[in-house]
C-alpha cells in the first residue's frame, strides 16, 4: 500500500495563491500540481476556518515530543510507586 503524500504548509499556501490568480481555476491548478480538487478545497477550508498562520500546524513532531515526555513521566512515577511499595513492605516487616 502506498503512503500518502504529504505537502508542506508553504506548498499548500502557494497552490491556493495560484488558484486565486485571474484566469486560473481549481481544476487547472490541481492538474499542474498533481493534487485532487477535493484536497485543494480542504486546504482552502482550513485557511478559512483557522486563518492563514494557524491553518496547517503540521503533525508528528509536537505530538511525538509530548508522547515521549509523557512516557518518561510515567516511567518515573511507576518507579516511585514501586519504591514506595518496597519501602512499605520493609517497614511492615520491621514493625512486627
Amino acid at each position: 500500500m502506498a503512503r500518502r503524500k504529504r505537502y508542506s504548509a508553504e506548498f499548500k499556501r502557494q497552490a491556493l495563491r495560484r488558484a486565486n490568480e485571474p484566469g486560473m481555476t481549481d481544476a487547472l491548478v490541481c492538474e499542474e500540481l498533481g493534487v485532487s480538487t477535493r484536497q485543494l478545497r480542504r486546504w482552502r477550508e482550513a485557511i478559512q476556518e483557522h486563518g492563514d498562520e494557524n491553518a496547517f500546524p503540521g503533525h508528528g513532531k509536537a505530538r511525538d515530543q509530548e508522547l515521549a515526555k509523557l512516557r518518561r513521566e510515567l516511567k518515573r512515577v511507576t518507579e516511585e510507586r514501586d519504591f514506595l511499595k518496597d519501602a512499605a513492605r520493609y517497614f511492615a516487616k520491621e514493625s512486627k
